[in-house]
């Protein structure tokens, strides 16, 4: 039986400031058949994309990515911050609310023409993600898709990802 994804998932006010309405998913995790079903429906998504490699952003991209990368039996690749990757890597930076930051991804990674799934738990403004997908495509991998637990629709993420099929389990 279907669950209501809604239902497993924490609204916090002023939370980590004041207007700021935060969206835990600790509860859906925390959750065996919400967790699981949230994961198949990424993984179908995926099968249909007949995708070769799973790419996350750290950390929480690595939480949906890696559950769906091994029921796919496909890899799964880190994009990491500066400094936990021990080998010659990629760089893409992004901008922030105040200033910029980088992921990283190893340059052996992703291989050229692997077809390439982004999985993130939240697509807020699209900076992170874009981020990735630059990395993804500097190695010379295809994003075939970018899936997420949640969209924040009032912060236009999506239109950073114009051109890239999104699946968006829950949006608020």
């Amino acid at each position: 039986m279907a669950v209501d994804l809604n239902n497993y998932v924490a609204s916090i006010p002023d939370y980590p400031e004041k207007g700021i309405i935060f969206r835990d998913l600790s509860p859906l995790m925390a959750d065996g058949e919400a967790y699981r079903q949230a994961t198949d429906r990424i993984v179908q998504f995926a099968k249909d994309k007949n995708v070769d490699m799973i790419v996350g952003p750290e950390a929480r991209g690595f939480i949906v990515g890696c559950p769906v990368a091994y029921e796919l039996g496909v890899g799964f690749a880190p994009a990491r911050k500066k400094g936990k990757l021990p080998r010659e890597t990629v760089k893409a930076e992004y901008t922030l609310e105040y200033g910029t930051s980088a992921l990283y991804l190893h340059k052996d990674a992703v291989k050229p023409g692997q077809r390439v799934l982004i999985t993130d738990d939240l697509l807020a403004t699209g900076g992170t993600i874009g981020a990735t997908i630059d990395l993804v495509e500097q190695l010379g991998g295809t994003v075939v898709g970018c899936a997420f637990l949640i969209e924040l629709k009032q912060l236009n993420g999506r239109d950073r990802l114009k051109g890239y099929d999104v699946l968006t389990l829950m949006e608020y």
